[in-house]
């Protein structure tokens, strides 16, 4: 079968070849000539009943005529929605549905068609151009990042381009450390960090983390003075708070995350074996902060493998920090999470006071 020919043609030339005229198949199928003139014409479409008469009248083949019929409707059909290429593209790499319902992205917009709006969030050109959806071989520096964290990560960078900060400057994140300590007594007091770190300038956001994605937190650098540090409060927990922020200001006064960004995954996670030299020295320094560590260790061996509620809260105020942040270290010691659980209390709400949240219902308007 040729699928040059419209099912119309497909007819006329069986009809030649027997020497019939419209009327003659008229005549063969008990129908009218005005009938057999629309089919002729392609102005009617052949029914799967109507081909297979037409067959038996013309020694054809019904299974010609229906598949001819088809794809000549496929082919006068209307081009499809441009947009549909974009989701099948992203969709195939990227959570779009769950970028939709976090507002990142709006379908319905129709000023920005979605592609434009895509490639705006990723800040290039074309879909091409977006982390693994290149058609080509070109390594970009994301390539290690999977795609939900990706683009969580850009969600971060979008909102932090446009923040208005002072330029970063180190001595003075280094004069607010002290201040930074005595926050970590008072589960309430973290509602002073944005502060703190802005008059640093350090721009800090914190966006709710996509389904399954398990990042904890980032560092990148929008330029040479102007820091980044993303977290997703994965965990409402104060320790996981004080660990998280401090391993991300660990990378800034460091100046980790410079050439390329550094995103944070299960941090406290005790089957991460390896790890490099950059997340290390964070990892260190974090934990030294929640809990000065040689103070810490010389508690857990004198005191393993028991720890009573009242000399863990003894310690705490001897340390000066909150009983939380010694509860956390000791259950990743002792792999035990079950133990005095009820300090690790919640600081979500109390960091939502003075700082709008990208998530959780909410969303923080950008303008792109």
């Amino acid at each position: 079968m040729s699928v040059e020919l419209s099912p119309g043609q497909l007819v006329q030339a069986a009809m030649d070849r027997k020497g019939w005229s419209q009327s003659d198949v008229a005549f063969a199928l008990g129908t009218t000539k005005a009938a057999i003139n629309q089919i002729v014409s392609d102005k009617r479409a052949i029914s799967h009943n109507m081909a297979r008469s037409l067959g038996a009248a013309l020694d054809i083949s019904a299974e010609e005529l229906a598949t001819a019929q088809a794809l000549w409707e496929v082919k006068r059909a209307d081009e499809p929605d441009s947009n549909i290429n974009a989701r099948a593209r992203i969709l195939s790499r990227y959570p779009l549905r769950d970028m939709i319902k976090r507002g990142w992205i709006d379908p319905d917009d129709t000023t920005k068609p979605l592609e434009q709006q895509i490639c705006n969030f990723f800040s290039v050109s074309s879909l091409d151009d977006v982390p693994h959806l290149s058609h080509s071989a070109k390594k970009t520096s994301y390539d290690s990042i999977p795609p939900s964290q990706l683009a969580w990560l850009f969600r971060v960078r979008q909102i932090a381009s446009e923040m208005v900060v002072d330029p970063y400057q180190p001595s003075a994140l280094d004069g607010l450390l002290d201040e930074l300590a005595e926050m970590k007594l008072d589960p309430t007091m973290v509602r002073r960090v944005p502060r703190v770190l802005s008059q640093a300038g350090i721009r800090f956001v914190v966006s709710e983390c996509l389904p399954g994605s398990k990042i904890d937190g980032v560092c990148f650098w929008l330029d040479e003075r102007s820091p980044v540090i993303g977290m997703s409060l994965r965990f409402d927990r104060i320790d996981n708070f004080w660990f998280v922020l401090m391993h991300e200001i660990a990378h800034v006064r460091n100046n980790h995350g410079k050439i390329n960004p550094i995103v944070d995954i299960e941090l406290q996670s005790p089957d991460l074996n390896v790890i490099s030299l950059e997340e290390t020295l964070a990892n260190e320094e974090a934990a030294n902060f929640c809990v000065p560590t040689n103070k810490m260790e010389n508690f857990f061996l004198r005191k393993k493998p028991f720890f009573p509620e009242r000399e863990v809260i003894a310690f705490s105020k001897i340390v000066r920090t909150h009983p939380g942040l010694v509860v956390g270290q000791l259950q990743r010691r002792m792999d035990r999470y079950d133990i005095l659980r009820q300090h690790l209390v919640k600081v979500k709400d109390h960091l939502a006071s003075s700082m709008m949240f990208d998530g959780w219902g909410d969303i923080i308007p950008t303008e792109r």
